[in-house]
């Protein structure tokens, strides 16, 4: 198939599309929690808290990011490095997190 005006297969853009939509659908889920807690859950689907649905809203978002590494779009080994590095740089900016003997972070 034909690359469009932006150089990206369908297939592609597909695959982006899906990746934005699970990303906003997590920021949603945690704009929820901020509000009203982990615990709180919609009244008419008491089975779901804003926990279970964030969890679900991650899993969905993961297979975003799984297919595209099994595409080629991303690399895993990429991901995993700037995770790393993220891990080693954050710690400035988060106040109330703390780490392990080994450097990991805990509540």
């Amino acid at each position: 198939m034909k690359a469009q005006f932006n150089g990206l297969f369908p297939s592609e853009a597909e695959r982006l599309f899906l990746l934005i939509e699970e990303a906003g659908e997590v920021q949603h889920i945690v704009g929820k929690i901020l509000r009203r807690g982990y615990q709180s859950y919609h009244p008419e689907d008491p089975d779901y808290s804003n926990r279970k649905l964030l969890e679900k809203e991650l899993g969905d978002l993961l297979f975003a990011i799984d297919l595209m590494i099994r595409c080629h779009d991303v690399d895993e080994q990429s991901i995993e490095h700037s995770k790393r590095l993220k891990s080693g740089t954050v710690q400035q900016y988060l106040h109330h997190q703390s780490r392990d003997a080994d450097g990991n972070f805990w509540r």
